[in-house]
């Protein structure tokens, strides 16, 4: 367990952060190094497994709740020195992601067809993007295990070592992909089919570790069998917390299917150069998400000690940060949107279409950190539904301005970009306003 309550609140972020941004960036690795072997499958690939890949934001909206709501808790609970608290907490969140993770395969298998005719732009597209969820699926579920073991690290103040799994991880699946998806060495290639493996038995092999780690070396929360009969009360506190947060990938769900939906009228290379710039921008999103992850225990342990003054410093710090770092992503994706994309593809259409997303979206990146910081402030707080009603505020602004527009005989997929960025503007103004008004209420 690290003290989070005293001490320089700038180095306590930057000591949590950098870690946190080199686990992710690892993490990030499976879906650039996984982009790129499918890359060289054509455009159908890349768009199938692209539009399968947004389905994993439910998956993720779901570890997102689970997350948040361990994180808060049990920052909170170690906030006020109450072990007891923080080892109950951490046990029934791992009987919660067992729940999840058999939710996840039941619903997945069960509707991952339909999910894909819906959005895919023609038959190839549809097939190859439901073989790729095929074999994905089974990583997707034991995501849970290991989000529950990592988040209940991550608000003792300890993150190094879900790091370091999570880089052995990437590197384990960095040697399955060419393996799997182009045959390397076995020639026996498995394409699309191969890249979901990859990722699965990868997944499997960090869940198997970080479980090593708990059982062996872990000091502050436990594996107690004894705690593992449902306590319903924690349950509705973990979901208080951590539902909206789920809500909110949700709704960023709900946003790509919906931009998948009216761009495939422009065919499998506008998904494509789509599905490279969004994975791109989420890749350089990195530092900035980072930092923003760091501020949730930082604030979380400090409102569990009441030092108001403290939380407010660490939200402060943690903007001036992550607009920063956001500012010089922005002006390098001005200057070098293309040399950004052309690694994932030769297609000259390809490329156009994810040059252009980039160097339009990248104009609200800043705004993008802003939100970053309020969502993870918001976390620490214990309140995650202002965040909720900002990515909400976003959602609505854009769904029916965005079909409108693509109904007009003029329309352009740059239209979307430019109303993208509106939105998002308006969604960091709403959190700002959220955030103030948190602090009042629970600071005062």
């Amino acid at each position: 367990m690290r003290d989070l309550t005293e001490g320089s609140i700038p180095r306590q972020i930057v000591a949590l952060a950098l870690p946190i941004f080199a686990g992710m960036l690892l993490q990030t690795l499976y879906y650039i190094v996984d982009l790129y072997f499918v890359s060289r499958l054509g455009d159908a690939a890349i768009a199938g497994v692209s539009a399968a890949g947004n389905l994993a934001f439910v998956v993720f909206a779901l570890t997102q709740m689970l997350g948040v709501g361990i994180v808060a808790l049990i920052s909170q609970a170690v906030g006020r020195k109450d072990a007891a608290e923080a080892n109950l907490v951490f046990n029934q969140s791992l009987l919660l992601s067992l729940l999840c993770a058999v939710l996840t395969l039941v619903c997945g298998y069960a509707g991952t067809s339909a999910y894909m005719g819906t959005l895919g732009a023609d038959a190839p597209t549809v097939m190859l993007g439901t073989t790729y969820l095929y074999w994905f699926l089974p990583g997707l579920a034991l995501q849970f295990a290991l989000v529950a073991m990592g988040s209940a690290l991550r608000g003792t103040g300890i993150v190094k070592p879900t790091m370091v799994v999570q880089g052995l991880t990437v590197l384990l699946n960095i040697v399955l992909a060419p393996v799997l998806i182009a045959g390397w060495g076995s020639g026996h290639p498995l394409g699309v089919a191969g890249a979901g493996l990859a990722s699965t038995i990868a997944i499997m092999f960090g869940v198997v570790l970080l479980a090593m780690y708990f059982v062996k070396l872990e000091k502050y929360v436990h594996l107690h069998p004894a705690m593992w009969a449902p306590r319903l009360t924690i349950w509705l506190r973990i979901f208080n917390i951590g539902l909206p947060a789920g809500g909110e990938f949700a709704l960023m769900f709900g946003y790509m299917a919906i931009i998948f939906w009216i761009i495939r009228a422009f065919g499998a290379a506008a998904q494509a150069g789509f599905g490279v710039g969004s994975r791109v921008m989420q890749s350089i999103f990195l530092p900035a998400m980072a930092v923003a992850f760091a501020t949730a225990p930082v604030v979380g342990q400090n409102f569990g000690a009441q030092k108001p003054e403290r939380v407010r410093a660490t939200f402060r710090n943690a903007v001036l940060m992550t607009c920063s770092v956001m500012l010089l992503l922005t002006l390098s994706c001005q200057l070098q949107s293309a040399w950004l994309i052309r690694p994932f593809s030769t297609e000259p259409s390809v490329i156009a279409f994810g040059t252009q997303f980039l160097n339009i979206i990248s104009w609200n990146f800043v705004a993008v950190g802003i939100i970053f910081t309020c969502s993870s402030t918001f976390q620490g707080l214990g309140n995650t539904w202002p965040s909720l009603a900002s990515s909400a505020s976003r959602l609505v602004t854009f769904v029916g301005p965005a079909i409108w527009l693509s109904r007009q005989p003029w329309f352009q997929m740059r239209h979307l970009w430019y109303l993208s960025v509106a939105t998002v503007a308006v969604q960091a103004l709403t959190s700002l306003v959220l955030i103030r008004r948190e602090f009042h209420r629970r600071l005062a």
